[in-house]
């Protein structure tokens, strides 16, 4: 062998060696692992005995999303019914994490709300209605939200919507006034408004859907999406705003196929996407975060171990499992995802990425 070659070779040998010694002992990079999960589960109260809290101690996991009511069953409360219950929820959810736990829910306004006026919380107009009033009642509006969430111990919110509302036929952002209309600075705008409010009582905002869901047709939640006729870059345009800006430290993928943008692969799991644009072209240093994996537009076309190889690899940090849609055990999910890791199927690099980035995210509420 000639030494060139001899030289490459070990320099190669040992980059592996030094990259297989870097992966620590297995029930740590468990817990890394599950520092990159967000999951929803069953109950409006927990104790020590709970599944939800042994999980959340047994692989310090990274949040939990809370639901009013079963979405097959609209009559059971599923984590949300009052006031003072989800003030108690929260609270113990808290006092059994080990580390910072993200409490998360959908609180938009309008039509997209988890605390809900029926059960004691004042209410929250759509984006629809608050992009007709003026800067005053925007902020007096969000100011009372971010307030509402404070008390009920919730640190973060997936909103603000910034999609932009391309097509009157879309029935999942437009049909439900979930958007702040056409013109994308009127958007980010009032998205500044929203996650100040929320920044001013240390709750974490999360803009969404990367890279655009308002031109759809569709709606992820129950198939396949494809954007790619009607998709513009001008949707990319709230999020350079917000980035730029510094606003903005989540942004939740969407489940939508763009031929534009990846020939093979929807967003949520497209390294084109959440890498070589959101990070590399719009310079984007905070936490991407998935929406529901469960939803069918990913669930219905991908094995789970399809989804989490292909949404860490490409450069997602935080797996969002609602256990709305469908049920997925975690023990199951830590376990798949500790074999791809294993295996050199997911790179460990990707999931160090991931919890460094998360534990900046913890440090700022």
């Amino acid at each position: 062998m000639k030494p060139i070659a001899l030289f490459l070779a070990l320099l190669f040998f040992w980059q592996n060696l030094g990259a297989s010694a870097d992966i620590p002992e297995d029930n740590e990079l468990k817990k890394m692992i599950g520092r990159m999960l967000i999951v929803g589960f069953d109950g409006d109260s927990v104790d020590e005995n709970s599944k939800i809290v042994s999980q959340i101690q047994k692989y310090e996991l990274g949040g939990v999303i809370l639901f009013d009511r079963h979405f097959h069953d609209r009559t059971k409360t599923k984590n949300i019914s009052s006031p003072q219950q989800l003030s108690t929820l929260t609270s113990s959810l808290k006092s059994f994490a080990k580390k910072p736990l993200i409490v998360s829910v959908d609180q938009e306004g309008g039509r997209v709300a988890r605390l809900k006026p029926a059960y004691g919380f004042d209410a929250t107009p759509s984006a629809k209605v608050v992009s007709e009033m003026d800067e005053y009642m925007t902020k007096h509006v969000y100011n009372s939200l971010a307030k509402t969430l404070k008390n009920s111990g919730i640190n973060c919110d997936f909103a603000p919507v910034v999609d932009l509302a391309i097509n009157p036929q879309n029935r999942v952002i437009v049909g439900l006034n979930r958007s702040y209309g056409t013109d994308s600075k009127e958007v980010a705008k009032y998205a500044k408004i929203f996650i100040n409010s929320l920044k001013n009582e240390h709750i974490l905002s999360v803009a969404k859907h990367f890279p655009g869901h308002g031109s759809s047709l569709g709606d992820s939640h129950e198939g396949f999406v494809d954007i790619s006729k009607t998709w513009s870059e001008v949707e990319l345009e709230p999020y350079k705003e917000l980035i730029n800006s510094g606003m903005i430290s989540m942004i939740m993928t969407a489940h939508v196929f763009n031929s534009q943008l990846d020939e093979k692969y929807p967003s949520t799991l497209s390294h084109n996407v959440n890498t070589k644009l959101l990070r590399d072209k719009l310079h984007f240093n905070g936490v991407i975060v998935s929406d529901d994996l469960q939803m069918g537009a990913i669930l219905k076309h991908y094995s789970l171990k399809e989804i989490v190889s292909l949404s860490i690899n490409s450069g997602v940090d935080m797996l969002l499992f609602g256990n709305q849609l469908a049920t997925q055990d975690i023990d199951e999910l830590v376990e798949l995802i500790f074999a791809e890791v294993k295996s050199g199927e997911i790179s460990y690099r990707r999931i160090l990425e991931s919890n460094k980035r998360v534990e900046l995210l913890h440090k700022s509420f």
